[in-house]
């Protein structure tokens, strides 16, 4: 866990997880700044494919190329091992101190960084000024479960393609962190993890917890020499037990639908907060249009209320729950309509200010 963590204490305010459905770029940074300007989030916008969570972050490895609109590794092919050998170079160079990061392949490309570096421009004109700024990348397991070889064999399988997606990663989250740390601000980076809903399920039978754990691990040192605060994102049930012991300082969860299984892991939570960990709570609803159509503020509040009802005890009152909580959405909103996906930024603000008017900040 990093240091930095003990010195920001969110308070229950807002961020989001980062998609966005929106094709205007100013109009989503607007979004953002206007509705979640405390802790606001530079927005992955779906419509784009160079945004699109595999492929955003898959710039620059070696041997990937694209087959009939699909990326896949080609292992087979003689120059593999001269692209393998050049990464291993540029990185090496990089972690040595010959090389910035900055004229790396680690890091956003024109297309791939357009709202990024849209977003950063915003951030530096900015008043008033936010207390904190959150990114995200994805995770190691979700891009190698998400990419393939020529032979159909998942990248997560591959001893050469994971050390190098899991590295590739690890600059890039530090090259991230960077640029948005230049503003002199707690800088929070989720890691997004969705496939490790699948953890422990039979198509992935033959990879251990201490595997994922050290994958994350490398990619949470780089996001803490970075001096940035490294998250956890999962939208659906997983093995939560991966996250609380390691360096990660915030975990963030889908409260709205899986409380009753986070909650099993009560003891390892309370270790948790005690070591200065964020709990950021997915309280608002994402994956069915009606739940978010028939939700309020009033409704989510009531919910949250009543899942610290079954946390709270002397060892864990009620008070360092809340400072030590963020609100979010349950996942990303990059597959909604404009409509509802504002709807969902619109209700995170408005539970986030409740809670602040109902406990205090």
């Amino acid at each position: 866990m990093s240091s930095t963590v003990k010195k920001f204490l969110p308070l229950g305010a807002a961020t989001l997880i980062g998609s966005l459905p929106h094709q205007d770029r100013d109009k989503a940074i607007n979004l953002v700044f206007e509705e979640i300007g405390e802790i606001p989030v530079w927005p992955q916008l779906s419509p784009y494919p160079s945004e699109q969570m595999l492929l955003q972050y898959n710039e620059g490895l070696p041997g990937l190329v694209r087959q009939n609109n699909r990326a896949l590794f080609v292992t087979s092919d003689p120059s593999f091992e001269d692209e393998l050998l050049r990464f291993y170079e540029e990185y090496l160079a990089v972690t040595n101190g010959e090389l910035d990061l900055t004229q790396s392949r680690f890091r956003f490309g024109v297309d791939s960084g357009k709202t990024f570096f849209s977003f950063l421009d915003r951030l530096d004109r900015q008043q008033p000024f936010p207390t904190a700024v959150k990114g995200q990348t994805t995770g190691p397991f979700t891009l190698l479960a998400g990419l393939k070889d020529e032979n159909d064999r998942l990248a997560l399988y591959d001893p050469r393609l994971r050390d190098a997606v899991v590295k590739t990663l690890a600059l890039k989250a530090q090259w991230q962190v960077e640029q948005l740390s230049r503003f002199s601000l707690p800088t929070i980076l989720f890691i997004d993890e969705p496939a490790l809903a699948g953890f422990g399920s039979s198509a992935f039978i033959s990879i251990s917890a201490e595997e994922v754990t050290t994958m994350l691990e490398e990619v949470t040192s780089h996001i803490h020499k970075a001096g940035g605060l490294a998250g956890i994102h999962v939208c659906a049930n997983t093995d939560w037990s991966l996250f609380f012991g390691g360096s990660l300082d915030v975990i963030n969860f889908d409260a709205y639908t899986y409380f009753d299984r986070f909650v099993l892991y009560r003891q390892d939570l309370v270790s948790f907060l005690d070591r200065g960990g964020i709990i950021a709570w997915g309280i608002i609803p994402t994956m069915d249009a009606k739940d978010i159509e028939q939700e309020s503020a009033d409704s989510l509040v009531s919910r949250w209320r009543h899942q610290i009802d079954e946390l709270t005890g002397k060892d864990l009152p009620l008070e360092t729950i809340f400072a030590q909580s963020l609100i979010t959405p349950s996942c990303g909103c990059g597959t909604l309509n404009e409509s509802l996906a504002e709807r969902v930024i619109h209700l995170t603000r408005e539970v986030s200010e409740q809670l602040r008017r109902e406990i205090g900040n």
